[in-house]
């Protein structure tokens, strides 16, 4: 029987390390190549067949919802499993709608890892009970929706880097934009979320548990 081929794309060797010994684990799996930025891992899903991208949010180069995406376009059928230590109320539905096959939080247990990967790999979608209920709140009216599920993906990002102290400066570099580009952006945050200043948006933040989010490039 052939071996369930997967990337895993990561930023942190020693992860990357544990990752891999898990899945060895199982004799059904082969980890195939390894990335630690986003770049990395494009190329190589375009260079070599994979079956599985066990994929991060947070990398150094570019977001994991903006990679998934890129992976997605080139190989639509391309399974991705997110695992990352961002909860599934951060990113967990808007990585499904971007494409994802699959959420883990990395607090998750070994077994769960390898459950998800085989679960994917058939083309199935892996949701834990924890997204199962984001994606059930996803669906409820416009009135009953959090704020922040109307924001584009880009519009979040900013978002979250307002409420980590980030200056215009600096998410310019991070999101390769010019600062006017994200000053246009914190407008339509601030318009779509009817806040005043910075200040509004970090309270809102904290309060909705999102300030993690805020390390994500």
């Amino acid at each position: 029987m052939s071996k369930i081929k997967i990337l895993l794309v990561d930023d942190h060797a020693i992860l990357r390390q544990g990752l891999r010994q898990i899945l060895l684990d199982s004799e059904d799996m082969e980890v195939a190549g390894e990335a630690e930025n986003s770049a990395q891992a494009i190329r190589l899903a375009r260079e070599h067949q994979f079956d599985v991208v066990v994929l991060d949010i947070t990398l150094p180069d570019r977001n994991g919802i903006e990679t998934l995406k890129l992976l997605r376009r080139d190989q639509p059928k391309l399974a991705v499993l997110i695992l990352t230590m961002h909860s599934e109320k951060e990113f967990g539905v808007r990585a499904l709608k971007a494409g994802a096959s699959g959420y883990l939080t990395k607090h998750s247990a070994a077994e769960q890892l390898v459950n998800a990967v085989r679960t994917v790999a058939k083309g199935k979608k892996y949701i834990g009970a924890a997204l199962a209920e984001e994606l059930a709140n996803s669906f409820g009216t416009e009135s009953d929706q959090p704020l922040h599920e109307t924001l584009s993906d880009r519009e979040y990002q900013v978002l979250c880097m307002i409420a980590s102290g980030t200056a215009l400066s600096e998410m310019a570099a991070k999101l390769s934009l010019s600062p006017k580009t994200v000053s246009v952006y914190r407008a339509r945050v601030m318009a779509k979320m009817k806040f005043r200043n910075n200040t509004e948006i970090t309270h809102y933040a904290i309060k909705h548990q999102l300030v993690h989010c805020a390390s994500t490039p």
